[in-house]
């Protein structure tokens, strides 16, 4: 998915293209830039967490101890309560990779530290969803050898390019995410990844992931065959609507997402129930088959449910999910 923001938050796609500003009739190409000093980079993001990846943001330089003797740059909290690491570089490093699947290792044997401060800064009720832990690398590009070292790892890491330009305007896209695990009987202690730490960093994710996959198929035993071809519509229109956009099922739903979730299937007996992140007071309450769940307690992110029971009903909410879509930059 790409993301492009300036400061009027205008989103835009770019495809390896010059980015122009509009002066009457003439385009004139915008000179890419970086930042003086990495913490800039850090900052924007950590200011903007929920804009950017709709995360809430848990710490910033977290240490890591004397053991480890490390500095996680940013750990947040996923809208679906998972963990999350952000590292850096304003300039292209392995060591970044390196880095995060350092912290990757940390994390997992050290879960009591993240549960304290993530309930020291988002309060004491928030519980903290270990089935996936969510690493998110940041630079301005990545060495092919970096790319596949991470796929190797089977690490469910996202590897994000930026380009800063000097009109106030920045660029996200992300040009890798290894959502699926491989198996840890695959992974190959005479990679390339030399370093033993990351090796069984990549281990550990790999068997993390296998034991807490869920599919698409699992949500649809026993249901009728009404449901399940209803379903399957509401899921190949959520996925054509771009290539980037990743199904990512889960122990109770199905969440359709690019950097942050855009639409959540709950697939019951006698319904589809589809979760979208709009405030409620802007959809009409006479909308058919809405319903205001900010005050009720569901699966799914999302303060807007739709109940659905037909094609016909889900015709009327297409609109909604296209609007849900633009919304995150798609």
């Amino acid at each position: 998915m790409d993301l492009f923001f300036n400061i009027a938050h205008i989103k835009l796609r770019m495809n390896n293209v010059p980015i122009f500003n509009i002066s009457g009739n003439k385009l004139v190409a915008v000179e890419q830039t970086n930042f003086d000093y990495e913490k800039q980079l850090q900052s924007l993001i950590e200011n903007n967490l929920e804009t950017v990846f709709n995360c809430r943001f848990v710490a910033t330089e977290f240490s890591t101890g004397t053991l480890h003797a490390g500095r996680i740059d940013t750990l947040a909290l996923s809208e679906e309560d998972n963990p999350v690491i952000i590292e850096y570089k304003k300039v292209e490093s392995s060591e970044l990779i390196n880095q995060s699947l350092f912290y990757l290792h940390w994390i997992q044997d050290h879960k009591g530290d993240f549960e304290i401060a993530v309930q020291k800064q988002l309060g004491k009720s928030v519980k903290v969803d270990w089935s996936d832990v969510r690493v998110i690398c940041i630079a301005p590009n990545y060495k092919k050898y970096d790319m596949h070292a991470v796929q190797v790892m089977g690490a469910n890491i996202e590897l994000w390019k930026y380009r800063l330009f000097s009109n106030d305007s920045i660029y996200f896209e992300e040009v890798f995410h290894n959502a699926k695990a491989v198996s840890s009987t695959n992974i190959n202690p005479a990679n390339k990844l030399k370093n033993p730490v990351m090796v069984e960093a990549g281990k550990k994710a790999a068997i993390t992931r296998a034991t807490v996959t869920y599919t698409y198929e699992e949500r649809l035993e026993g249901k009728s065959q009404k449901i399940i071809d209803l379903s399957n519509n509401i899921r190949e229109f959520i996925l054509g609507l771009d290539e980037s956009i990743e199904e990512s099922p889960k122990k109770y739903y199905v969440a359709y997402k690019v950097s942050q979730n855009i639409v959540c299937m709950e697939i019951l007996s006698r319904n589809i129930k589809l979760f979208l992140k709009f405030n409620p007071s802007d959809i009409a309450k006479d909308t058919p088959n809405f319903r205001d769940v900010s005050e009720i307690g569901h699966y799914g992110t999302g303060d807007v449910e739709f109940t659905i029971t037909s094609d016909e009903d889900f015709e009327s909410v297409k609109q909604y999910i296209i609007k849900a879509y633009n919304k995150i930059g798609g």
